[in-house]
């Protein structure tokens, strides 16, 4: 429980990764295997941080949560 399970796999290049939360209450990020090893790192760690904030109990829009995530990273 609370795992976090890591994963390479093949999307688009508009989607660099994101998590998906499941029945046991792991978390499985999924990266995209086309990304920089430079990119990749900043993916998971941006997937990570939605994790440490809880990002996936809270009900608001993805857009807003991402608004969020970006402000609270410098960007």
């Amino acid at each position: 429980m609370n795992d976090v399970i890591v994963r390479l796999i093949a999307m688009p290049l508009s989607v660099r990764a994101f998590t998906v939360p499941d029945e046991q209450g792991d978390y499985n990020i999924y990266l995209n295997e086309a990304l920089s090893d430079e990119q990749l790192q900043k993916s998971f760690i941006h997937e990570q941080n939605h994790i440490k904030r809880g990002d996936f109990c809270k009900d608001l829009p993805a857009r807003v949560i991402e608004k969020a995530a970006a402000k609270n990273n410098g960007r």
